[in-house]
């Protein structure tokens, strides 16, 4: 399984989890990292995040990085949801899953698959708080977590 959807609608985890368990029954490790909208950011509140894409491309990129994850390390199944829309703090905004024999393949691309998301995929962020509205771009950090990808 290789799944790849952006929607606006909720996700359910347990669900989610679910299907990654039912895949293969060889499945010894599964591994989900759940990202969720703050209500502060660089030190400024937030009142909602509004998040836009490219369709058709935006899904392709992912796959990519999917497909990548997977010449890396073992995986046997792999999803990633992420959310588009106006959202609250508090929200689930994107899901990682990844399944596999054995739990280092699981976490490392995992691990892997959200650095990329947050540099590749075509994503555009628009917070807004009491301050107005802003723009998001891709933080240092983030970049420095995929470009560590290379030598690791």
């Amino acid at each position: 399984m290789r799944e790849v959807r952006v929607q606006q609608a909720p996700f359910d985890l347990g669900a989610e989890h679910q299907k990654l368990r039912q895949v293969s029954r060889s499945t010894g490790a599964i591994v989900t990292f759940v990202g969720t909208v703050r209500d502060i950011n660089d030190e400024a509140a937030v009142s909602s995040l509004f998040l836009e894409h490219y369709p058709g491309m935006t899904e392709k990129e992912i796959g990519k990085i999917i497909d990548q994850a997977a010449q890396r390390w073992s995986i046997i199944a792999s999803l990633v949801i992420h959310r588009i829309g106006r959202l609250s703090p508090g929200d689930d905004i994107v899901l990682v899953g990844v399944s596999s024999e054995h739990r280092g393949d699981a976490f490392a691309a995992c691990e892997f698959i959200m650095d990329f998301l947050k540099t590749r995929a075509t994503f555009w962020k628009k917070e807004t708080g009491p301050q107005g509205e802003r723009w998001l771009t891709t933080r240092g950090t983030d970049i420095d977590a995929a470009e560590s990808w290379k030598t690791g």
